[in-house]
């Protein structure tokens, strides 16, 4: 489950990003066959609508009035949408354990990616930050999607 793992570090910099990588994934066929996701999660419209959902966040992200990843409502939808992810990543029987997984990674990442965010905006403004920040959560998403099968543990 460490790819589950992974994606909760993620979901813990942003949201939306853990749901839209496992929906996009999902869609196209590329999440293994036993996987714990809802079957809902491979519907077009879903991905469509989870991959707006994260480029709408991290447009967000950027604006000054943003909210800190740490208020009580961003860290129940990093919770969830962590959950989610983590679910689709692990196999069936476990889903679960990876749910709770990817939940609680998700709101114990967001704290220190928040104090790191905190120090860099200090320094370097909210947009580069934001744009560093997102160029490695999108990375990071694609290469734990990418590579599920050679990190899942079963």
């Amino acid at each position: 489950m460490l790819a589950t793992f992974l994606m909760g570090l993620v979901g813990g910099q942003r949201a939306m990003t853990p749901l839209a990588t496992v929906a996009i994934a999902a869609a196209r066929g590329e999440l293994a066959e036993d996987n714990g996701a809802p079957k809902l999660l491979g519907h077009p419209v879903v991905a469509a609508g989870a991959l707006a959902l994260a480029i709408g966040e991290m447009a967000g992200d950027k604006q000054k009035t943003a909210p800190n990843r740490i208020v009580p409502i961003g860290l129940a939808a990093r919770f969830v949408t962590s959950a989610v992810a983590g679910m689709a990543l692990a196999p069936r029987r476990h889903r679960w354990l990876a749910a709770a997984i990817g939940g609680a990674t998700a709101v114990v990442a967001s704290y220190p990616g928040w104090r790191m965010r905190m120090a860099a905006l200090a320094r370097h403004g909210q947009s580069p930050t934001g744009f560093a920040e997102d160029a490695m959560v999108i990375a990071s998403a694609a290469a734990i999607a990418r590579n599920r099968p050679a990190l899942a543990v079963a």
